[in-house]
């Protein structure tokens, strides 16, 4: 019974001071307010400049350089493609879409 009176002793001893708060965890504003507001969570975001990316995305999507066009005319047409695999795409372009027959 001594030991058991010693253990639960103990045992408070442990909890309290495990569980203790202490005055400087009182002092933070997040002890009162968890959660902040939409605006200041986002304040860190530059609204405008993720905008001006996604249009220049845009912009790039539409204006595409040359040789990009070129491989993808390349890879619409499968011996083209072919040959693209064994000379590169530069190649098979000029191959089958570089001289333009006019009358």
């Amino acid at each position: 019974m001594r030991t058991v009176v010693i253990l639960m002793l103990l045992a408070v001893l442990v909890m309290a001071a495990t569980c203790y708060e202490s005055h400087e965890s009182m002092e933070s504003h997040e002890y009162l307010n968890p959660f902040i507001s939409r605006r200041r969570a986002s304040d860190f975001i530059q609204t405008d400049t993720r905008l001006g990316a996604m249009s220049q995305e845009r912009i790039r999507e539409r204006h595409k350089a040359p040789q990009e066009r070129q491989r993808e005319i390349c890879e619409d047409y499968y011996p083209c493609e072919l040959y693209a695999f064994r000379h590169g795409y530069a190649a098979a372009y000029k191959h089958y879409f570089g001289r333009r027959r006019t009358k």
